[in-house]
C-alpha cells in the first residue's frame, strides 16, 4: 500500500530518542490519513517511536462499506527497505506486483510482499468486491543486513493458530508461544491477531526480551487494566512475560512485537532507507523507470513520488 504522505515520519529522526525502561507502558493515539479514497488511522510512526521490534508502520482501516463503489485502488507504487503485511478481517483485495504476482486475499489469510532492493505494486478492490472492507496494512523494516535482499512475495492461506481462554489467537508473522508462522521473517518478532470469542479474559504469552503494541481494531478491550478501542495504540516496554486481556466476545485485536531494532531509520514516503542517498536514488529510479519493473493488469496510471527535498530529507534534529 501508498502512504500517499511524502513524509511518514519527521525525516532522519532517530528510531527513539532513547530507550524506554523496561515494563514501560504508553497510550498513545492514531492520526487521520487518507490512502486514495480511504481514510485510514495511522497508528505507526509516531514521532517519538519510530519502530516497535521491526514493526515501523501500521495502518487501521474499516469497517466501511464500499458497496456500489470502486472500495480501494491505490496505483502501482514502488517499496524499498520493508516487507509489506496485509491483513484483513472483512472484505477482499487483489494484489499485483512486479514480480508478476497477481493475488486475491480475504479475511485470515496474509499477502507478504518483501521489497529488499526494489519492487512495485498495486492493490485494489476487485470488480464485484465483496460489500464491506475492513483490515490492516503494516510494514517490517527489513534490517540494514537484508535491505538489498532479492524481491519477493508470499500468500499464505492457513496460518496457525494459538487457543487461550476464551481466545483464538493467529499467529500471522514470527513466533507466539510455540507456535511459528510459516511466513518468512529477518527478525525475532511477533504478529498476531486476536478474536476473543466468548468474552472471558485471557493471559497472553510475552517474549520477555521483546517490546510489543497492541491495538484494537473491533470492539473494545481492557490490557492490564487499560481500555483500548480503535483509534489507540498501546506499547509495552521489553522484560514482560505475559499481559492479561479482557475483551467481549467478537473484539478484534492486534499484538505486534520483536526485539528492539536498533538501528536509526529514514522513511519517506514508500521508502525504507538509512540516509539520505537511499531515498534519493530510490525516487531519481521510479520516475526514470527500470529498477522496480513493471505492475501488469492494473488500469490506470503509476502514482508519481511527492516532491524531493533533498535538504530537508538530510536535515537532523
Amino acid at each position: 500500500m501508498s502512504t500517499v504522505d511524502a513524509d511518514v515520519e519527521t525525516p532522519g529522526t532517530p528510531v527513539q530518542e532513547s530507550d524506554p525502561p523496561a515494563g514501560h507502558t504508553e497510550l498513545t493515539s492514531a492520526r487521520l490519513a487518507r490512502v486514495g479514497d480511504i481514510e485510514v488511522r495511522r497508528l505507526l510512526p509516531l514521532r517519538r517511536r519510530r519502530s516497535v521490534g521491526a514493526w515501523c508502520f501500521v495502518d487501521h482501516y474499516g469497517p466501511t462499506s464500499v458497496d456500489g463503489v470502486a472500495g480501494m485502488q491505490v496505483p502501482p507504487h514502488p517499496h524499498i527497505g520493508l516487507q509489506t503485511v496485509t491483513w484483513l478481517i472483512d472484505g477482499n483485495v487483489l494484489h499485483r506486483d512486479s514480480l508478476g504476482s497477481e493475488q486475491m486475499i480475504r479475511p485470515g489469510q496474509l499477502n507478504l510482499m518483501t521489497a529488499g532492493r526494489g519492487i512495485a505494486h498495486s492493490e485494489e478492490s476487485p470488480a464485484g468486491h465483496d460489500p464491506g472492507l475492513h483490515g490492516v496494512q503494516l510494514w517490517l523494516a527489513l534490517p540494514d543486513a537484508d535491505r538489498q535482499v532479492a524481491p519477493a512475495f508470499e500468500h499464505h492461506a492457513q496460518l496457525p493458530a494459538l487457543g487461550l481462554r476464551g481466545c483464538e489467537v493467529t499467529v500471522f508473522a514470527g513466533s507466539l508461544a510455540d507456535v511459528t508462522s510459516p511466513a518468512r521473517t529477518y527478525s525475532p518478532l511477533v504478529g498476531a491477531e486476536i478474536n476473543a470469542v466468548t468474552g472471558a479474559g485471557a493471559v497472553i504469552p510475552l517474549a520477555r526480551g521483546h517490546e510489543h503494541v497492541i491495538f484494537a481494531a473491533r470492539g473494545s478491550a481492557a490490557v492490564d487494566g487499560i481500555s483500548l478501542a480503535p483509534g489507540g495504540l498501546l506499547y509495552l516496554g521489553t522484560g514482560r512475560g505475559s499481559l492479561t486481556l479482557a475483551a467481549p466476545a467478537g473484539a478484534r485485536l492486534f499484538l505486534l512485537g520483536g526485539e528492539p531494532l536498533g538501528e536509526t531509520l529514514l522513511m519517506w514516503w514508500n521508502f525504507v532507507g538509512r540516509t539520505p542517498d537511499d531515498i534519493i536514488e530510490a525516487a531519481q529510479a521510479w520516475a526514470a523507470g527500470g529498477r522496480f519493473g513493471e505492475v501488469r493488469g492494473y488500469r490506470g496510471a503509476p502514482l508519481a513520488a511527492p516532491p524531493l527535498d533533498p535538504v530537508r530529507l538530510a536535515r537532523r534534529p
